[in-house]
């Protein structure tokens, strides 16, 4: 899994018919540590309810696909839970 942030939704009226009624959200994946933008936005299933703005954890290729409940639904993300918090001990941190 990996965090990311909601940064907006993206609509496709004409998509692969295995992806009627998904919800797509564009994503940003983030560094845990410090917060800062981690590779390009990607965009993503949501499987929950994830709005703009929220941290959220999103999963790639057959783990995306599983949960969205089949390995047929061509995807390569989904929003799989939405990020409360979150606490990192810097002491348990490698150099």
């Amino acid at each position: 899994m990996k965090v990311a942030k909601v940064i907006g939704n993206i609509w496709a009226t004409r998509k692969e018919e295995k992806l009627a009624g998904y919800k797509l959200l564009i994503v940003q994946p983030v560094n845990m540590l410090d917060g800062s933008n981690d590779k390009l936005p990607i965009v993503a299933v949501d499987m929950i309810g994830a709005g703009v703005g929220e941290k959220v954890l999103i999963v790639n290729g057959s783990s995306a696909r599983g949960a969205v409940g089949s390995q047929d639904v061509p995807v390569d993300a989904a929003v799989v839970g939405i990020v409360d918090d979150q606490e990192i001990d810097r002491e348990f941190l490698s150099d």
